[in-house]
């Protein structure tokens, strides 16, 4: 595969531990040729360039092109036009990005990849009910400086319709106090359905929220009531569960705020995303998070809650 020359792309791969706790993401722009702009966060971006042979395979689901070897490893490309409801036009699909979640390696074709923007989390918003009519695939919207508007994809969803959703296997209830509860917040329909899923198994109470800044208000919300009642907040929240990239709010900034607020002390928080690198590990660690487990090993986000949940 013939890599793309962006050495702004590679520099902002490098640079990412710097943007922990900043409440600034950086997004990787491109065009599935139409007029509309994407964009896909650069830290799931392994490299981008020429598409390489793709080797066709009989019953894919649609969109999924096939399958390519990438340095000893078979991956599938999946064709993003289509998940879109998108007209290929012509050249469609002659670059490809390489991107992981949840510990796979996928390839995705795309017409053309334009820049690297960095925006405040601030900017980034739930997108308009008229802008999430497409199956739920937009998790986000960003407004350029210039008045153009940037439509973040939810990735897991695509994923979820390309391959289905995983069967959770059997969890066993965890011993808790049935007054507590978790709380839970993550921007992705499939993530926070699953995760409701497993907090079932397990028999604890939850709560959610959709963004970073939804959460927060809300958390500040149910401490406030707390100390009016003279309560810890634990005896109401007794976890929560953080997704690392959010509109208006991102994870990290989210677990600072909780870290620095006395009112929540002793309350865990466990950031559960699809960035599952050492270094986003470590970006997790640096604001203080007290577990990191990457999406979506149902079997592994039971294994970490179980302990700081149970009596």
């Amino acid at each position: 595969m013939e890599l793309v020359e962006n050495k702004n792309l590679l520099d902002s791969v490098d640079a990412r531990t710097r943007l922990a706790g900043s409440n600034k993401m950086e997004i990787l722009l491109f065009s599935l040729g139409t007029r509309e702009i994407f964009g896909i966060n650069v830290f799931k971006v392994r490299e981008v360039g020429r598409t390489p042979h793709i080797t066709k395979t009989p019953n894919m689901p649609r969109g999924v092109e096939g399958l390519i070897s990438l340095r000893g490893n078979v991956i599938p490309v999946l064709s993003l036009a289509p998940f879109m409801q998108l007209d290929a036009p012509a050249g469609l699909g002659k670059t490809m990005m390489v991107a992981e979640y949840s510990k796979r390696t996928l390839g995705f074709l795309v017409h053309d990849v334009d820049r690297i923007i960095r925006v405040d989390w601030e900017r980034v918003k739930a997108p308009e009910s008229v802008l999430a009519t497409n199956q739920g695939l937009i998790t986000a919207v960003i407004e350029l400086e210039s008045g153009g508007l940037v439509s973040i994809l939810d990735v897991e969803q695509i994923l979820a319709n390309a391959f289905g959703e995983a069967m959770i296997v059997d969890i066993s209830p965890a011993r808790v106090d049935p007054d507590t509860s978790v709380f839970f917040v993550d921007d992705s329909i499939v993530a926070r359905r699953k995760i409701a899923e497993v907090l079932d198994k397990l028999g604890v109470r939850h709560k959610h929220a959709t963004n970073g800044m939804e959460a927060w208000t809300r958390l500040q919300g149910i401490a406030a009531h707390a100390v009016q009642m003279g309560q810890n907040i634990r005896q109401d929240i007794r976890l929560i569960l953080v997704d690392a990239e959010m509109p208006e709010m991102d994870g990290y900034v989210l677990t600072k705020n909780i870290k620095s607020d006395p009112r929540f002390e002793g309350v865990p928080v466990v950031m559960h995303s699809s960035l599952s690198s050492e270094a986003n590990r470590a970006m997790g660690k640096s604001v203080g998070v007290d577990a990191y487990v990457a999406k979506f090993d149902a079997e592994a986000l039971a294994d970490t809650l179980r302990p700081l949940i149970e009596r």
